[in-house]
């Protein structure tokens, strides 16, 4: 797996959501269609764990918590941008989101949450906020962020 076969998953999976509203729906739509059973989730699973084996994701660490952006937003993946992140046991900063955020929660241990959800997406609404959390083990968290924006709070 390289960043440029990482990003073609990406934008193929982009250009499905692209003008979906970021809402129950969509999150209920992902669930369904790429979910934690589904082929692309394990690709995407696949493909993040060897990024972080590889040293191309999650290469910067803070606050116990491993991160990057791999990806600016940009017209291949459709004015999304893309971050993974590799939390345990942690609550990372608030912030929110001005776009909304589509999150897909991949975890590590059995059993491994983020904001209680366990593997499988996560959709944030425009104007949302949360403080991320992992609890019950280690996940990485895969963020798209319509044209990157996230705003955290002071």
């Amino acid at each position: 797996m390289t960043p440029s076969e990482f990003r073609r998953q990406i934008a193929e999976l982009t250009a499905e959501i692209a003008h979906r509203p970021l809402d129950g729906d969509l999150d209920a739509w992902l669930n369904t269609r790429h979910g934690a059973d589904s082929a692309t989730y394990t690709a995407l699973k696949a493909s993040c764990e060897a990024g972080v084996a590889d040293g191309w994701l999650c290469d910067r660490e803070g606050g116990g918590i491993r991160y990057g952006r791999i990806f600016k937003p940009a017209d291949d993946l459709h004015g999304f941008s893309v971050d993974v992140v590799d939390m345990a046991d942690i609550a990372g900063p608030h912030h929110t989101h001005p776009l909304g955020e589509i999150d897909l929660v991949m975890p590590l241990e059995p059993g491994a949450t983020f904001d209680g959800r366990p593997a499988g997406w996560v959709v944030c609404p425009p104007g949302s906020a949360h403080r991320p959390t992992v609890r019950q083990g280690r996940a990485l968290v895969l963020y798209l962020l319509p044209q990157g924006q996230i705003q955290f709070t002071r």
